[in-house]
């Protein structure tokens, strides 16, 4: 199984690549996330997934480890296959699927073609519990939480005391301080955050 390629980057389309190590061009599929990193006509590297099928053996590489990672995970998901995988990856990023999962927002999901909203549900269920292992889960963000930062930690609290999974409370509260700011009164990140868990 191949599990990274190294070469020069010597074409890109909507979905794909080629990569060519030692005068062998590999087509790799990839998100557009993945996709707009590569440096055309250079060198990169590639972590690799490798399926075999019966007619065929595909390739799909990812610019980082987390992005691989939750390939793995959606592609276990009963009517995610690869591609609607790569759909996901290229409409969100690992710690914004985080957050979607976290929070239970469909309308997220379903903004990815490829996902109707039975999907996106099943998507939601499966992966409700697994998602705070993943790269970028189970912690607030570093940026997010900074140490003295004590407003956030009783923000945190009161939503914790409401009965929110601390995961949710982390990823609500994560986008309540992108929105309003480090600085944000605590009435403020409270509202933002329980506004998101709404949703």
């Amino acid at each position: 199984m191949i599990a990274r390629l190294r070469g020069i980057i010597e074409a890109i389309d909507g979905a794909s690549c080629v990569v060519d190590v030692g005068g062998v061009g590999y087509l790799v599929f990839a998100s557009t996330r993945t996709l707009a990193s590569l440096p055309m006509a250079a060198a990169a590297s590639l972590l690799i997934e490798t399926q075999v099928r019966e007619d065929a053996i595909a390739l799909y590489g990812f610019a980082s480890g987390a992005e691989r990672d939750w390939f793995r995970l959606l592609v276990t998901v009963q009517g995610v296959g690869a591609r609607v995988a790569l759909a996901l990856l290229s409409a969100l990023s690992p710690d914004q699927l985080i957050a979607a999962i976290a929070t239970a927002d469909k309308t997220a999901l379903t903004r990815t073609p490829g996902v109707g909203p039975k999907l996106a549900i099943r998507i939601l269920t499966e992966l409700r519990d697994k998602a705070g292992a993943m790269p970028g889960g189970g912690s607030m963000p570093q940026s997010l939480a900074p140490a003295g930062n004590g407003i956030l930690a009783d923000a945190l609290s009161a939503l914790l005391n409401l009965g929110y999974r601390k995961a949710e409370a982390e990823a609500a509260l994560a986008g309540a301080v992108q929105t309003h700011g480090d600085d944000a009164a605590l009435d403020i990140l409270i509202r933002a955050g329980l506004k998101a868990l709404a949703k």
